[in-house]
């Protein structure tokens, strides 16, 4: 029996192993981690150890690593956002499809390939990599510049029509009509977002609060996990793709207050499978089509890349915006799709064809994954070159400057000050009872654990310009202040706290104390706070008491 679990996990450990080795050497080589993935795939597919890596466990791992990623994208996508983003979902999306995957299908049926395969393998061809793109958007924090938010909505377009691509090619595979299997998908994912949108508005809050009431961190882990893990398996019950249900979960917890706890405990699990994926990726290289057919591969996935490139440049300068802009974009989406991939291995869709040109197509759209971070530099650096201005200028309103660490007292007084003068902030509390209490008093108030580095990206603490320890607990400040000087050593670092003999070590591990309970300490902090962000504090007039109206009268 232990032989066999052995055995079982034998291909994951190893894989493990050898792709955190690929992820430091693509770091060393200043290469985005997934190049190294695909390489390390691609190597060992060369060397025939490609069946040794195609078990059940390694293509669960892959699978659950694309659902992560959906269901991050969830987190970022709460049901305001969409409604503010149709826009770009419907139209932007819709356009891009339209433009990209018919141009595809129609080249494909000009070279005489079959109606179907011309139709199913053109727009799968017009689809993008989520997994490539959003680990890309997030690398670069342009999660919410425009350009980020574009390649989102469309993305979230393209999973849908992926479905749909899906769906047609089941129903080729069985000789059933498509047209009613395609209404019968679409009726039942409206039925899949009518129930995330009721999870979210009713049952999410309520969940959390009694998670957060039992004080666990391994129930909010489990919890996390069973959401995102159970959305994708609900929807794969109906028929459905599992990673639109993974979407869907996270979107019901995206208007959540506990949302970045959440983000915390999935980004971990996230990057880890990811890695199977993309080795995954790699390892379905054929080395025997890349030696025999070098020249037509090269052709190929250089043919995807200009094309794909050109064409959404085309939808995004129909949709009206901008050259640089459009340029941006549109080498950012210029990949082809781990959908694609899927499409082109479902034998109803690979018997349309010979099996050497399923081979290219899959080959090509590989190479064009592994050089997306290239290409869209390269975009990057054209649309930079066109603009007048910085090429990710951030949205209006984006980013507060400030976030408070516990909203004690002291912590309340700074939100309370910022708030006057209209200057956001971002205010976090890990204690589940002041949490709750600090959200009744009507405070913008995340629960998360700050003292966990693994919540600082979700906090986007690396875009702040200001943190307050407002908690009044200064060991884990000492702990972590080391971690804190390597990995965020811009961010101005004030502490409150409730006496003076710990003022001058906390000066000298490069913080800004402030005793609070001193004569004034609490407007000291505030005003330091504004200080440090460089804005002139405006204060409300104060009211005159009885006595100061009688005297003022006199």
């Amino acid at each position: 029996m232990a032989n066999e679990v052995v055995e079982t996990i034998q291909p994951a450990v190893v894989l493990l192993g050898l792709g955190i080795g690929a992820a430091l050497v693509s770091r060393a080589c200043k290469l985005n981690p997934i190049v190294g993935y695909l390489v390390l795939g691609l190597s060992l597919a060369s060397l025939g150890f490609a069946d040794d890596f195609s078990g059940s466990v390694v293509a669960t791992l892959a699978e659950a690593g694309i659902m992560f990623l959906l269901f991050n994208l969830g987190l970022h996508f709460s049901l305001g956002r969409i409604r503010s983003e149709a826009a770009n979902i419907f139209g932007f999306g819709s356009l891009q499809m339209l433009v990209a995957g018919g141009a595809f299908a129609g080249l494909f049926y000009a070279f005489g390939l079959p109606m179907e395969f011309a139709v199913i393998g053109g727009f799968a061809m017009g689809l993008s990599s989520t997994a490539v793109v959003i680990g890309l958007v997030r690398e670069r924090a342009q999660e919410d510049c425009p350009v980020g938010r574009a390649a989102q909505s469309i993305l979230i377009f393209q999973d849908i029509a992926a479905i749909l691509l899906l769906v047609a090619a089941g129903a080729l595979g069985t000789g059933g009509a498509m047209l009613p299997a395609l209404g019968a998908a679409g009726a039942k994912a409206l039925v899949a977002f009518a129930i995330a949108v009721l999870f979210a508005r009713y049952l999410t809050e309520p969940l959390f609060r009694l998670i957060s009431r039992a004080g666990s961190s391994e129930v909010y882990t489990a919890t996390a996990l069973f959401i995102a893990l159970a959305a994708g398996w609900a929807t794969g019950m109906s028929g459905l793709s599992l990673t639109l249900g993974a979407f869907l979960g996270g979107m019901a917890v995206a208007d959540s207050r506990y949302r970045i706890m959440v983000q915390t405990e999935i980004d971990a699990f996230r990057g880890l499978f990811l890695s199977f994926f993309f080795i995954s990726v790699g390892l379905a290289i054929n080395p025997a089509i890349l030696v025999e057919n070098w020249l037509l591969v090269i052709a190929a996935a250089t043919g995807l890349i200009v094309l794909k490139c050109g064409l959404n440049v085309l939808a995004g300068l129909a949709n009206r915006w901008s050259v640089p802009g459009s340029i941006q974009l549109g080498f950012l989406l210029g990949q082809g799709s781990e959908f694609a991939l899927v499409l082109f291995a479902m034998p109803a869709v690979a018997g349309l064809v010979e099996p050497r040109l399923i081979s290219i197509f899959v080959t090509a759209i590989a190479i064009s994954l592994a050089v997306t971070p290239l290409v869209s530099n390269l975009g990057r650096k054209l649309a930079g070159k066109l603009r007048a201005g910085p090429p990710d200028e951030k949205m209006a309103g984006d980013d507060a400057p400030v976030v408070i660490i516990g909203l004690s007292p002291s912590g309340r007084a700074v939100a309370d000050a910022l708030a006057f003068n209209n200057v956001g902030y971002l205010a976090v509390e890990a204690n589940p009872e002041q949490f709750e209490t600090a959200l009744a008093d009507g405070y913008q108030v995340h629960q998360a654990n700050p003292a966990d580095p693994r919540s600082w990206d979700a906090l986007g603490m690396g875009k702040r310009e200001v943190v307050l320890v407002a908690t009044g607990n200064t060991e884990i400040s000492r702990e972590l202040t080391p971690l804190v000087q390597e990995r965020l050593p811009g961010i101005t670092r004030m502490i409150a706290l409730r006496g003076s003999d710990a003022v001058e070590e906390f000066t000298d591990l490069g913080m800004l104390p402030v005793d609070v309970t001193s004569a004034h300490g609490i407007e000291l902090l505030v005003d330091s706070v504004f200080k440090a962000i460089n804005i002139e504090r405006k204060r409300p007039v104060r009211e005159l008491t009885l006595e100061e109206v009688a005297l003022e009268a006199a």
